[in-house]
């Protein structure tokens, strides 16, 4: 075999393609003819400087990055601290007279208060029925709703079955609640459906937005890394003899 042709072969095997003479014949004259193994380097070593490059140099951008994110909130922090307060407050007032602690109740005021109690019941029942009709409106809300409603319902239910037992209550009075009960079981309902209406929404997420903190540094750091460098297109990828 002569170098013009070893050459050729050992040309297409380094580009992969099908030699033209078999392996073999090549690998017997290159093993014998020490130009055409200084010939295959050199060709190896050109084909690799073709092929690959330093890669370039990336700026630190931490800083340019953390400018870019919101300044902490702090006004809405403080309000989330003070509404935790006052949640705790009315859990605890409602707690103490769930127990039957003096609240300003006691036997000797009971009389005088039965009509204040009244107007408390007749504002919750209220604010219920309100929250059930916004909630048919505007059927997001009703997740919302669904924690306060469970609890009340809850409590409710266990203060009426020790109600019963001491007779302090009759069934009339009891059937007044049924709304209520029925209106919690809708609730989960049309959270549930309206989950479910969403879900293709939530899985195609609209450009822009940001479901977490991660997201919104991803962004940040795509947006900095493409006005240093450009667009860059993408580079075909090739097996490195």
């Amino acid at each position: 075999m002569n170098c013009d042709t070893a050459r050729e072969a050992l040309s297409a095997r380094i580009d992969g393609e099908q030699e033209p003479v078999p392996a073999a014949a090549v690998d017997q004259h290159l093993a014998t003819c020490s130009s055409c193994r200084a010939w295959h380097a050199r060709a190896e070593g050109l084909r690799r400087t073709m092929l690959l490059a330093p890669a370039p140099a990336i700026p630190d951008l931490t800083d340019a990055i953390l400018a870019e994110l919101p300044a902490p909130r702090t006004a809405y922090s403080l309000l989330r601290v003070a509404l935790g307060v006052v949640a705790v407050v009315q859990t605890a007032l409602a707690l103490t007279q769930l127990f039957g602690v003096d609240t300003g109740m006691g036997h000797e005021a009971m009389p005088f208060m039965m009509g204040h109690m009244s107007h408390e019941s007749a504002a919750w029942n209220l604010a219920v029925g309100i929250g059930l009709l916004w909630a048919t409106l505007h059927t997001r809300t009703a997740a919302a709703q669904l924690p306060m409603l469970t609890v009340f319902v809850g409590a409710l239910a266990t203060a009426s079955v020790f109600d019963v037992i001491r007779g302090d209550v009759d069934a009339t009075r009891l059937l007044t609640h049924v709304p209520v009960v029925v209106g919690v079981a809708l609730l989960y309902l049309v959270r549930r459906t309206d989950d479910d209406n969403d879900e293709p929404k939530r899985r195609a997420t609209a450009p822009g937005r940001h479901d977490t903190h991660a997201d919104f540094v991803d962004e940040a750091a795509g947006t900095l890394l493409r006005r240093e460098f450009g667009q860059q297109r993408p580079t075909g990828r090739h097996n490195v003899a």
